[in-house]
C-alpha cells in the first residue's frame, strides 16, 4: 500500500442503515415512491417501475436517501451499489443499505471499490445465506476500505471516471453490433418463410415427422439411478446454440436405458423443449445417437420430403417461436403439449428448394456466429480491462 493510505472499516468512516420493511397491514402515512433492490444497478438506478409505500412524517428521514448517499443491495443482488445523485430525496425499502460517509467525497471511491470486489469475486466472502444470499449490516460494517488521501483519491477517481466512460461506450457499441448481427440473420430467416414461392405448401408437424418425447412414467430415472459414465440423458440445459452440449451431462446405465420405452434418439433427430423453457432446439449429431431424453424435451424425426435442417430453421423463426410463447399453458410448469406440436403447421417447399434454403441459412448462420464470437470476445476483453484498471487503482498503481 502506498504511503499515506489507510485501511478502515465502513463503520469507522460512515453511517449505514436499512430501509423500511413493506407491511401493507401495518404501514401508515403518506404514499411515497420508494426504491427496491431491483431498481439499483451498478453506478445508476432504474426508475422506470417505482412502487409506492406509506411513510409517516417522523420516519421519513430514517428511510430517505438524499443526494450523495450510497445505496447498496442487501439481498437479491447483494453488494450492487450506486450513488443517489438527484436533488430530491428518495425513500427505500429494507432490502437496501444507505451509506452516508462522514467525508461525502468518499462515496464514488467506495462504489468503485465495491465493484472491484464484485468483479474479482472477493465480495462473496461477505455474504451470508445458502439459498438467497444477503449482505447484512453486520458484514457491511466490518468491510475494509483502502483510503488514500483525498487529493490522491480525486486523481484516481478522475482516471477511473474517464476510463469507465470510454469502456461503457465501447461496450455499448459491441453489444449493438452483436444485436445487429443477430437481427440480420433473424430478418433473413423471417423473409425466407414469409416470401414463399411456387410449389410451397403447408403441413402439420405430424405429417412431416415422427414425434416422440422423453419418459414420464413411474420408471422415470431417479437421481440415485444416474451414473458417472453411460448413456447420455439429455436435459433442456444441454440444448445450446442448436447443438447438444456435453457440459454437465447426466448419464444412465445401459440397463436403465433399455428399460425406458421412450426417448431413444437417432442421429439427425430434432430436439425441442416443450416443458419449462419452451422452444429451445438442437439437432442430434452422431455423438448422441441412441442417447435418451428427460421429460422436458420432445424429438422430431423427419419423414421423406422434409429436410431436418430446414425444419430446424423453421422452428427457430420468429413466427413459430412467438406461437410457442403465446400458446403455452400451465402455471407451475409451462408446456407446449405433444398434441399441440403435432398440429403445428409449417411451410413445406419442394425438397430441392429446401436444400437451397438450408445452404443459404447455414452460410449466414456461420457468419453470424463468427461475428457473435468476435463481439463476445470484445465484451470479455472490456470486462477484463475494467478488472485490471480497478485492481491497479486499489493497489495504488494508477
Amino acid at each position: 500500500m502506498n504511503a499515506g493510505w489507510e485501511i478502515k472499516t465502513v463503520s469507522e468512516v460512515a453511517k449505514h442503515s436499512l430501509g423500511k420493511m413493506l407491511d401493507k397491514a401495518k404501514n401508515k402515512g403518506t404514499p411515497r415512491d420508494y426504491l427496491r433492490n431491483v431498481n439499483v444497478r451498478w453506478f445508476t438506478f432504474d426508475l422506470s417501475d417505482l412502487l409506492q409505500m406509506r411513510f409517516l412524517d417522523d420516519e421519513e428521514p430514517k428511510f430517505t436517501a438524499t443526494k450523495g448517499d450510497v445505496l447498496i443491495c442487501e439481498g437479491g443482488y447483494p453488494g450492487r451499489a450506486a450513488i443517489w445523485d438527484e436533488d430530491y430525496p428518495i425513500h427505500f425499502q429494507k432490502a437496501i443499505h444507505r451509506v452516508r460517509f462522514h467525508e461525502p467525497e468518499r462515496n464514488k471511491w467506495f462504489v468503485y471499490h465495491l465493484h472491484f470486489l464484485d468483479l474479482s469475486g472477493e465480495l462473496r466472502q461477505y455474504f451470508t445465506g445458502t439459498g438467497i444470499q444477503h449482505f447484512t449490516g453486520e458484514t457491511l460494517a466490518r468491510l475494509p476500505i483502502p483510503l488514500p488521501p483525498l487529493a490522491e483519491q480525486r486523481r484516481i477517481v478522475g482516471i477511473l471516471d474517464e476510463a469507465f466512460e470510454g469502456l461503457a461506450t465501447a461496450k455499448a457499441n459491441a453489444e449493438q453490433n452483436l444485436q445487429n448481427a443477430r437481427a440480420l440473420f433473424e430478418s433473413h430467416l423471417q423473409a425466407v418463410f414469409t416470401q414463399r414461392g411456387d410449389g410451397w405448401g403447408e403441413k402439420t408437424i405430424e405429417e412431416v415427422c415422427v414425434i416422440g418425447d422423453g419418459n414420464h412414467s413411474s420408471n422415470y430415472p431417479t437421481k440415485d439411478e444416474l451414473v458417472e459414465v453411460g448413456v447420455p440423458f439429455i436435459r433442456a440445459t444441454n440444448l445450446v446454440a442448436g447443438r447438444v452440449s456435453g457440459y454437465d451431462m447426466r448419464f444412465l446405465s445401459a440397463e436403465k436405458h433399455a428399460q425406458l420405452k421412450k426417448g431413444h434418439l437417432k442421429t439427425g433427430d430434432i430436439l425441442i423443449t416443450n416443458r419449462g423453457e419452451i422452444g429451445k432446439t438442437a439437432i442430434v449429431d452422431s455423438a448422441y445417437d441412441n442417447a435418451n431424453l428427460n421429460s422436458q424435451i420432445a424429438w422430431l424425426r423427419c419423414r421423406d420430403g422434409m429436410k431436418n435442417k430446414f425444419l430446424f430453421h423453421v422452428l427457430n423463426s420468429s413466427d413459430i417461436q412467438q406461437h410457442f410463447q403465446s400458446s403455452k399453458s400451465g402455471a407451475a410448469l409451462q408446456q407446449f403439449t405433444i398434441k399441440q406440436l403435432k398440429a403445428l403447421k409449417v411451410p413445406s417447399p419442394p425438397m430441392p428448394k429446401q436444400h437451397v434454403i438450408v445452404e443459404q441459412l447455414d452460410s449466414l448462420s456461420e457468419e453470424t456466429q463468427r461475428l457473435e464470437s468476435l463481439y463476445q470476445r470484445k465484451l470479455a476483453a472490456l470486462d477484463e480491462l475494467k478488472k485490471s484498471l480497478l485492481h491497479r487503482a486499489f493497489s495504488g498503481q494508477l
